[in-house]
């Protein structure tokens, strides 16, 4: 009697759905199915100042992009500089918890993290184009993972402004002595480079860098790149704009994610995460190559900057000063040994390559 009753029931409810369904009805009866997707709300906490070109902006499409891809499904709600948290203590808010996401450069956690240092970029190391490869087809990204997996976090490179400008100066910089007693803002190894040649690095968040150098608080600064330099006024606090950046030969931004929060995603939208963390990480580098000229020209042009090559002398001194500054990294720490092992070994090989695939091409595209 009981199998008679239950068949009744779903042959009834059978006839309702095709019913529904002949007088227009099926979006009802899929309501009644498949229940709305749940919506997941994320914050994202920047190092960047709101809006701000290239960085901050890389930030917010990011998150949009998120949003969209997932369908509306993963909601994540971007937090600029000081909002929500300061811009130096991204890494701890994502690491507990405080926020699901975070993006900022790897560099900036040097004193949790020597080896992080290593995933932003090292002095006369890899370009962009070569750091990209090294992460995702030389073993980087698993040491990365590694290296963060202690602190609750999973890391992922979400930009590259490509190679960087050598800095503001107030002065001319002629000989390795131009560089003793300078106070330079330069985060990451580029700053430990700096104090062996007798200079003191410091460590500013890009807010507040102007203010510092305008003030004399700092004599010199590193930043990004004319793109970004020509949107913070920095010809406004000093007028030698020096090249090339040897601190900074491809700067990779960092995406950071909770762990926790990560891996409660479902498989779908940590595919989704990925894959908009990816475009986003290629579409910095386009965004900054076709910039960053146009903007040279009107600090040149406009402001009247003084655009200067180092002498090649001084950055062979400084060549030297990275190299050994490195070595004594990794022999102080064992994280930072096993990257830098990789790191170099990648670095040799992808060198010789180069050599007669870029720099060939290049040198001949320029007549020389």
């Amino acid at each position: 009697m009981r199998n008679l009753i239950l068949w009744i029931k779903l042959a009834v409810a059978g006839l309702l759905a095709m019913s529904l369904v002949a007088c227009g009805g099926s979006e009802k009866v899929e309501e009644t199915i498949q229940p709305k997707a749940e919506i997941i709300n994320w914050k994202m906490v920047t190092t960047w100042p709101k809006n701000f070109p290239g960085l901050g902006t890389g930030a917010e499409t990011l998150a949009q992009n998120i949003t969209i891809m997932s369908g509306g499904r993963l909601n994540v709600k971007v937090y600029a500089a000081g909002e929500l948290v300061p811009p130096l203590e991204v890494f701890d808010a994502v690491s507990r918890g405080t926020a699901e996401m975070g993006h900022g450069a790897s560099y900036y956690w040097k004193g949790k993290v020597p080896a992080a240092q290593f995933f932003t970029t090292v002095p006369f190391g890899l370009t962009s184009q070569e750091f990209n490869s090294w992460i995702y087809y030389g073993g980087g990204l698993q040491l990365w993972e590694e290296i963060y997996a202690p602190f609750n976090l999973v890391p992922m490179p979400a930009g590259n402004p490509g190679v960087q400008m050598g800095g503001w100066f107030n002065k001319e910089i002629n000989s390795l002595e131009d560089f003793k007693g300078l106070k330079m803002r330069m985060p990451g190894i580029g700053g430990e480079v700096l104090k062996k040649v007798g200079a003191t690095p410091i460590n500013l968040p890009g807010s507040e860098i102007f203010t510092a150098l305008q003030t004399g608080t700092i004599d010199a600064t590193e930043w990004v790149g004319p793109y970004n330099d020509l949107a913070f006024g920095l010809y406004k606090a000093a007028k030698y704009y020096y090249y090339p950046g040897w601190q900074e030969p491809g700067s990779a931004i960092e995406a950071l994610f909770n762990k926790e929060a990560f891996n409660a995603l479902p498989e779908d939208l940590q595919y989704i995460v990925r894959a908009a963390v990816q475009q986003a990480n290629q579409d910095m580098l386009n965004e900054f190559t076709a910039s960053n000229n146009s903007a040279l020209k009107t600090l040149v042009n406009e402001h009247n900057v003084i655009l200067k090559a180092f002498p090649n002398d001084l950055l062979a001194a400084l060549k030297k000063a990275s190299d050994e500054t490195l070595a004594e990294m990794a022999a102080n720490d064992a994280d930072s040994q096993r990257v830098y092992d990789s790191f170099k070994t990648f670095l040799d090989s992808v060198s010789e390559w180069h050599d007669i695939s870029e720099r060939a091409y290049i040198n001949a595209r320029s007549g020389e």
